[in-house]
């Protein structure tokens, strides 16, 4: 009888895994079919695209539109500063927020609560409330035409992201840490930088990533602060394939795949850090 019993539990445990089993395939074939779409209509040609008959993989192939934005100069130009402006913001960011969270994770720091309520806050403006104030302070500064500009004002959205999300890392590492450390010798700055950067590296991997998204994904603040055709991102020239004579949508199609390559190549090699580093500091032991 109890045999049978557990041979029936089995089952289910069996069928509700399955069934879960499926319900992510499904789930997962939602939310990549965008991408796989994208893909496809890049390697099609116009008369393909725009013909009745709808084709899920191209039967017209071709490089064309690849070639089209490889053989551009402003493409590598706009890819330039592409990643100028992502890895300038990514380094101010991390610079900034990671002592910060470390002050606020690791001492008692006065209106603690205020600030992370201030950070939260922030973190729900949209860029278009931030574009004017920005702006005149700026040019107040003197760093309008510049790449700090942009760098600045992505950093100043990506700096309370790296306080609240590392502040729970800190947070979370036994204080007997920094009492060894001060017994084998360490001052604060020793001790920060030989034993707490290495024991949340999986945080500093997952804000570093999203910070530098953050600032390779920018369009409002680079055209506004920078409004020199040379000095402007992938993400702004894109609209080059649109005239009065058409759209040359493989062309889009294939920028576009360009440009979310490094935002897949990020979460595809990344995954494992990204995914334990949002839930690893959630939780003191």
């Amino acid at each position: 009888m109890k045999m049978r019993f557990r041979n029936m539990l089995g089952s289910r445990e069996a069928r509700g895994n399955a069934f879960y089993n499926i319900i992510s395939v499904i789930i997962a074939v939602i939310f990549l079919f965008p991408i796989y779409w994208l893909l496809m209509m890049s390697f099609k040609s116009d008369a393909e695209i725009f013909s009745p008959i709808l084709t899920y993989f191209p039967h017209d192939f071709t490089l064309e539109p690849w070639l089209l934005n490889i053989q551009d100069k402003e493409f590598f130009m706009s890819l330039r500063n592409s990643c100028i402006i992502a890895t300038m913001s990514m380094c101010l960011s991390m610079i900034i927020g990671i002592p910060a969270a470390y002050g606020m994770g690791r001492y008692k720091v006065p209106g603690k609560r205020v600030m992370l309520l201030a950070f939260l806050v922030s973190q729900m403006l949209p860029p278009s409330l931030m574009l004017t104030p920005m702006y005149l302070i700026f040019n107040k500064m003197g760093l309008l035409g510049t790449f700090w500009a942009p760098v600045v004002a992505i950093s100043s959205g990506s700096i309370p992201f790296i306080v609240v999300i590392l502040r729970s890392y800190f947070n979370s590492i036994p204080r007997s840490l920094d009492d060894a450390a001060r017994i084998d010798g360490c001052n604060a700055l020793q001790s920060f930088f030989r034993i707490m950067i290495p024991a949340i590296k999986t945080g500093i991997i997952t804000v570093a990533v999203i910070s530098f998204l953050g600032g390779w994904n920018d369009l409002a603040y680079s055209m506004t602060f920078n409004v020199m055709p040379e000095m402007r991102p992938l993400t702004a020239n894109i609209y080059k394939f649109q005239s009065k004579y058409g759209t040359r949508w493989n062309a889009i199609m294939a920028y576009g795949a360009i440009l979310v390559a490094p935002v897949v190549l990020a979460f595809i090699f990344l995954q494992k850090h990204i995914v334990g580093g949002l839930t690893a500091g959630a939780v003191k032991e």
